[in-house]
């Protein structure tokens, strides 16, 4: 991404009409006059503190109540390493009315660093909050009323939530941990570790109320719809990302498989591994290969219809794109200006004008910069710049992964520029108004 040409662009055509506060810098002064980042961003505050370390997570989780007034968090003393079986973090919430004031909910022994413990509003509930845990040998949901602090606890974690709040979807976090260290859990061992494809492990449907669930879409039914013209059949299969559609018809998930390091009993996955991007009926019908590109990676519902994606599609180079469910229909977003792989979703509120995607860190400055994307003038509209240190690389990184507020007004960010990782408040009200 061109940010330097962006920002001016931006800046000059939305001068008349926003007025962006200017802000301490996120990135340190001296790298910001290094770098050329002297600039006026939307306001940002701080609302968790060190020592202790907070983060959320990821990008595509209802981080927001009801009222916008309570942020979820994890909360952990420590940084820079794989978690270990016998680590937990607290999780709680920020009461942004309140002084930013720290309130505890419960705690997690089923987290990692990229996607913490899935924690998370229930949608259509202005009270419930969900999360992963370990409990024996086995993981689990807690639900919790935060108004009545009642617990109550399903027999299988979730990954993602419907729409109407009555059904969560699952993969198998000790399968995905082992297929990819850091987007599972560590503590169990994945129990079909000697299968490639496996008929019992796969993505499976939980009432959120009764806890019933059932397995709707096996590993083994995926690697038998061939790719390129082959069978998956010999390869390491998982499923990864998974995500319900607005309207709660539908959902995505990511297969993805590896190699092998051989034939025999113990032979183990290895190298990279492939994606494409399934939709696949709430009901486990009508699998539908997306994108076959193999190169799929964050993605999100525009509407129950489309998915915006970054991916790289067969004679196109690799961006963003709009696809159509169940369809070949396919059309690029942000040519030109969004040029670089960055965690997406679409504005609350704003007819899907806007997008709201950030950057990894940059070569050089190592800053990570949100930022919003205008759909009907290709324009980017920077958020900030927020340095990284070197340390925060790999599985315990501290992406920013950019979550919007359920009005649309605020944005939620995790950063490790100051304290350690804490969540930082960006006000986008004015840009997006």
């Amino acid at each position: 991404m061109n940010f330097a040409s962006s920002r001016r662009t931006a800046l000059k055509t939305i001068a008349s009409a926003t007025a962006l506060a200017s802000v301490g810098p996120v990135a340190s002064a001296a790298e910001q006059a290094n770098s050329g980042l002297a600039e006026s961003f939307p306001p940002v505050r701080q609302i968790t503190r060190g020592p202790l370390n907070h983060w959320f997570g990821y990008y595509d989780k209802l981080e927001f109540d009801p009222t916008n007034r309570f942020v979820l968090s994890g909360e952990v003393p420590f940084e820079h390493r794989t978690p270990r079986a016998d680590d937990t973090i607290r999780v709680g919430m920020v009461d942004t009315a309140d002084n930013d004031k720290w309130i505890p909910l419960g705690k997690s022994s089923a987290w990692g660093w990229q996607q913490g413990c899935m924690l998370q509003w229930r949608p259509q509930s202005d009270s419930e909050v969900v999360w992963n845990d370990r409990q024996g040998d086995q993981h689990v949901c807690r639900v919790m009323d935060v108004k009545t602090k009642k617990l109550r606890t399903l027999p299988r974690p979730i990954y993602a939530l419907s729409g109407d709040g009555k059904w969560a979807i699952t993969a198998d976090f000790s399968r995905i941990q082992r297929m990819r260290p850091g987007y599972g859990y560590v503590g169990l061992t994945d129990p079909c570790s000697q299968l490639r494809a496996p008929e019992d492990s796969g993505v499976w449907k939980m009432n959120m109320e009764t806890g019933e669930s059932e397995l709707i879409f096996s590993l083994a039914a995926a690697a038998r719809i061939d790719y390129k013209g082959k069978s998956l059949a010999d390869k390491w299969n998982y499923f990864n990302h998974l995500l319900v559609s607005p309207d709660s018809s539908r959902f995505i998930v990511l297969h993805r498989w590896r190699e092998s390091t051989g034939d025999g009993p113990d032979a183990e996955p290895a190298g990279r591994f492939t994606t494409r991007m399934f939709t696949v009926g709430m009901d486990g019908r009508d699998p539908y290969i997306l994108d076959p590109s193999g190169e799929t990676s964050h993605f999100i519902w525009r509407d129950p219809s489309h998915v915006c994606a970054w991916t790289k599609p067969t004679g196109k180079s690799s961006g963003f794109y709009l696809f159509r469910d169940q369809s070949d229909e396919v059309q690029t977003v942000g040519e030109g200006v969004m040029t670089q792989n960055g965690h997406n979703t679409y504005v609350p509120n704003t007819d899907n004008e806007w997008i709201l995607n950030d950057t990894y860190p940059q070569k050089g400055t190592r800053t990570q910069n949100p930022y919003l994307y205008h759909v009907p003038s290709n324009r980017v509209v920077p958020l900030g710049h927020f340095y990284s240190p070197p340390e925060y690389t790999g599985e315990w990184r501290c992406d920013t992964h950019p979550r919007n507020s359920n009005d649309g007004k605020s944005v939620v960010i995790d950063s490790p520029h100051h304290e350690g990782r804490q969540l930082h408040l960006i006000d986008i009200r004015e840009i997006v108004a």
